[in-house]
């Protein structure tokens, strides 16, 4: 069996306080993530809508454009934050997520939640747009509805950090959906990492649930990266962030507070865990079909 993680490496979360104001949002960012390299930390993940407060009225507002690639600055302040950022701290920064705006030439516009994960040269690695719509009604509790302003992706989104390995990038409700997971992992995958912004309801229900489910079903490292709770803001974020390890053992989590989660993802120990309880040679595609042989990927 190949080494999914060539080598150990330290994983660091940054859960954020994210405010209205983006340029403190960049500018707190980086100081975070420097932060976070002192510790020893060689991937770093920012939240979901790290740039902005997490709402629809606010999509449209804090939107930035990202096509063609590279935007100038005044279309993106962000992908130059953070392409800078990687390159000054020499670590791969996965950029969480923000708005994106895509314009059309006759003035329609498309909305999309976008991350980007850049390499420690600076370089833009990958971007995967969130391809599950949050829109939830649970009475009493919460009502929230993505799609009356944003659109879905449509590609499952794997990064090769040459170092290390390939890594898979979906985002916040995108967890719910397993198939995501087993195509990541059954391609490659030693870390899934999920930028991402649960409630108050959901996050207590399920957050660390999905987590460790995503990893005993892959026997893969887990990431869930959340905004810092924030009980003035409209919307209340979780927090909470984690790392799981294969074996769905939490590796390390934080409370609602904002906070740096910094992990070491030990090389060996998903092929360890797979040795133990191999369901990668017992699974039974003469039943059930191999879902890793569909699906539209970014690599």
């Amino acid at each position: 069996m190949a080494t999914l993680l060539k080598q150990s490496v330290k994983l660091a979360l940054i859960q954020l306080s994210c405010t209205a104001d983006k340029a403190r949002n960049l500018s707190h960012a980086r100081t975070k993530v420097l932060e976070a390299t002192k510790q020893g930390a060689k991937i770093v993940v920012l939240p979901e809508c790290f740039n902005s407060p997490y709402g629809t009225k606010y999509f449209p507002q804090y939107a930035e454009t990202l096509l063609p690639s590279p935007p100038t600055e005044d279309q993106s302040p962000t992908f130059h934050a953070l392409s800078k950022l990687a390159k000054e701290a020499g670590v791969y920064v996965v950029g969480g997520s923000i708005p994106e705006l895509v314009e059309a030439k006759k003035g329609d516009k498309t909305y999309y939640n976008t991350n980007m994960t850049f390499a420690p040269s600076g370089e833009l690695l990958a971007t995967h747009r969130k391809v599950h719509l949050f829109d939830i009604d649970i009475p009493g509790k919460i009502k929230f509805r993505e799609s009356d302003v944003l659109s879905p992706g449509n590609k499952i989104t794997l990064v090769d950090l040459p170092e290390y390995g390939k890594i898979a990038l979906a985002i916040c409700y995108d967890i719910r959906f397993p198939e995501l997971a087993t195509i990541a992992a059954r391609k490659g995958a030693f870390l899934l990492l999920y930028p991402g912004a649960f409630n108050l309801t959901t996050g207590k229900l399920h957050w660390e649930l999905q987590a460790r489910a995503r990893a005993m079903d892959n026997q893969v490292f887990v990431g869930l990266c959340s905004p810092a709770r924030d009980m003035e803001a409209e919307y209340n974020a979780w927090g909470h962030s984690l790392v799981v390890d294969p074996n769905a053992e939490v590796l390390g989590g934080l409370d609602e507070k904002e906070g740096i989660l910094v992990s070491e993802l030990v090389a060996g120990r998903i092929e360890e865990v797979r040795k133990g309880i191999p369901l990668y040679t017992q699974r039974r595609f003469d039943v059930y079909p191999d879902v890793a042989e569909g699906g539209k990927f970014e690599e």
